[in-house]
């Protein structure tokens, strides 16, 4: 019975023996692939119970993106709001028990849509597809719709200035983790940075939201939200021009993380999501090439920091497609710049 690394068997099994009532041993453990940040692993104890266990990257980590305390205390604030998420389990703070802090969450039955294939096979119908694609802005609504005080996130980040902040956070983390000079990524930054429209409101942001960082139930549903480990209280705007990023189209020259889900025929246009969220929130979204200006330029500062990371060792056992990491982000930065404009 193979361990996977960053689990711990023995500390982990006597983890869920004090924490976890229900579970029987042993247990196994297997990594969840797709995740280029956190690592998450399926958990399945003795009688077929299963949750899922997050953790930081094995080294290279940067700053708060690998909370797993913050990350726990969304999830569970979350639960039972009109924002579907897994159940939050338990949070352990001590790095003694599997060599880094980490949460467990309920196991939430679901497909994620990671690409055309899984799509094909799983949605093989256009109307379904189409249904998924409502689905998803609809649950984005409902979060942006979530009072942070009503709640008790109220304190999760500044509500004002997010832009501001995202354009300082990740040019900070752009320069900590580069691994060559990259100009554009500099002048886009300076670009963007003149050009903030003012904040309408605040919402909680999740940061990365996106479709293959949702679980999607039998009926089309988003069964559960997963991935929040960026997420803050700031401009919802923001979530809604990285969406517009990840939402690939045929005949797009780029493709953020070499594969889309949305490549397949019948998953709504780009132009009918920002109406259905507008209809839905009813906020202004004239200003939404901006928001995916930032979403290109952001993501390529996101995505050479796994790039670093996964060079340097952080996720155990290699994934072939990180070779194609740095001409992506350089595509990203590319289309960062022709969508934020000379004007």
């Amino acid at each position: 019975m193979s361990t996977p690394d960053g689990i711990d068997r023995e500390g982990v099994e006597a983890w869920f023996a004090d924490r976890v009532g229900s579970s029987v041993p042993p247990l196994e453990f297997e990594r969840i692939t797709g995740g280029r940040s956190n690592l998450t692993y399926r958990v399945t104890d003795g009688a077929d119970g299963q949750w899922v266990l997050r953790r930081p990257p094995l080294s290279g980590g940067l700053g708060s993106a690998h909370d797993m305390k913050r990350e726990f205390t969304i999830v569970s604030a979350l639960d039972g709001t009109d924002v579907p998420v897994p159940g939050a389990v338990g949070y352990e703070p001590d790095d003694g028990v599997t060599g880094a802090e980490f949460y467990v969450m309920d196991f939430v039955d679901g497909v994620v849509l990671r690409d055309e294939g899984v799509v094909e096979s799983e949605l093989p119908g256009e109307d379904e597809r189409q249904r998924v694609g409502e689905a998803l802005v609809d649950t984005l609504a409902r979060l942006h719709a979530v009072n942070p005080d009503d709640v008790g996130l109220g304190e999760l980040g500044r509500r004002e200035g997010y832009v501001e902040r995202q354009l300082k956070r990740w040019k900070k983390q752009w320069d900590a983790s580069k691994t060559r000079e990259l100009d554009l990524m500099d002048q886009v930054h300076a670009r963007l940075s003149e050009r903030v429209p003012d904040q309408q409101d605040v919402a909680i942001v999740h940061g990365d939201y996106r479709l293959d960082n949702v679980i999607v139930g039998s009926g089309c549903d988003i069964a559960a939200v997963v991935d929040w480990e960026l997420c803050t209280l700031g401009d919802p705007l923001a979530d809604v021009g990285l969406l517009l990023v990840y939402w690939a189209e045929p005949g797009d020259q780029i493709v953020p993380l070499t594969r889309a889900p949305t490549l397949a025929a019948g998953f709504p246009r780009r132009d009918e999501l920002i109406t259905r969220y507008a209809s839905q929130t009813g906020r202004d979204l004239s200003a939404i090439d901006f928001y995916v200006a930032l979403g290109y330029w952001k993501l390529a500062a996101i995505l050479e920091g796994v790039y670093a990371r996964y060079a340097g060792g952080a996720y155990g056992e290699s994934e072939d497609d990180y070779k194609d990491f740095p001409k992506i982000v350089e595509q990203l930065a590319e289309a960062a710049a022709k969508t934020a404009g000379d004007g």
